[in-house]
């Protein structure tokens, strides 16, 4: 079982549809009260980094612009 992060709840976090059973660069997220947070799958209890939601969405889109030049 994975530590929980206080203020996190461990149901909340969420790996990415992209990220196969083998994967070995993954992150998880979770949606919290003020944006998304985001931690390392492979060591959650390491820590994470939080964004606001304007700051997740422009990541996102900055993401998938790039996602469709390649």
């Amino acid at each position: 079982m994975r530590p929980a992060i206080p203020g996190i709840p461990e149901a909340s976090w969420f790996k990415s549809s992209y990220s196969g059973a083998g994967a070995t660069e993954c992150v998880e997220t979770a949606l919290i009260r003020d944006g998304v947070a985001v931690r390392d799958s492979k060591e959650p209890g390491r820590g994470l980094v939080t964004f606001t939601a304007d700051a997740w969405q422009a990541f996102a889109g900055d993401i998938r612009a790039g996602a469709e030049e390649t």
